[in-house]
């Protein structure tokens, strides 16, 4: 190990993966290059489009700004850790159903986005659910196909 690694345990998605990583490494690329979950987005590496959006002790983070490092000891989930097993989250299903996703590039941050926004406010209003998919981009679908799937998710679970 050289002196700007680190030995650090990432729990994502309740798996533990020790993994070494370069001490200035962000999340997002230890996710999709070290561990293999190639669902997190690396869109601007500035936290300005949300593609790279995980949740963090269930708090939605941008990952491309937080270091893989700061992370250890903490539960991360990404969107892969949203279905069980083969079985796609609501979120996934009613994204799908309603035709919220375009090009796609978008849907795994607002994924995390809405799943953070549910658990915290379970039955959101359309300007809560704007609010709670603020901090994502998405430059093809006008945003209210999402928010209609977010909506039906609301009355779902």
């Amino acid at each position: 190990m050289s002196t700007n690694e680190q030995a650090v345990t990432l729990e994502v998605n309740g798996i533990a993966y020790p993994v070494q990583v370069p001490m200035d490494s962000n999340l997002s690329g230890v996710l999709r290059n070290t561990v293999g979950l190639t669902g997190t987005k690396e869109g601007c590496d500035d936290c300005e489009c949300g593609a790279c959006m995980v949740l963090l002790d269930g708090q939605p983070v941008n990952s491309c700004s937080y270091l893989a490092v700061q992370a250890e000891g903490r539960a991360i989930t990404t969107v892969e850790g949203l279905a069980d097993g083969d079985e796609l989250h609501a979120l996934q299903r009613n994204i799908l159903a309603a035709g919220g996703v375009q090009c796609g590039f978008c849907t795994p941050g607002m994924l995390m986005s809405a799943r953070a926004l549910l658990d915290r406010t379970p039955n959101p209003t359309d300007d809560e659910i704007r609010i709670g998919l603020s901090g994502n981009l998405c430059r093809c679908t006008g945003y209210a196909k999402i928010i209609a799937a977010v909506r039906e998710t609301a009355v779902q679970l």
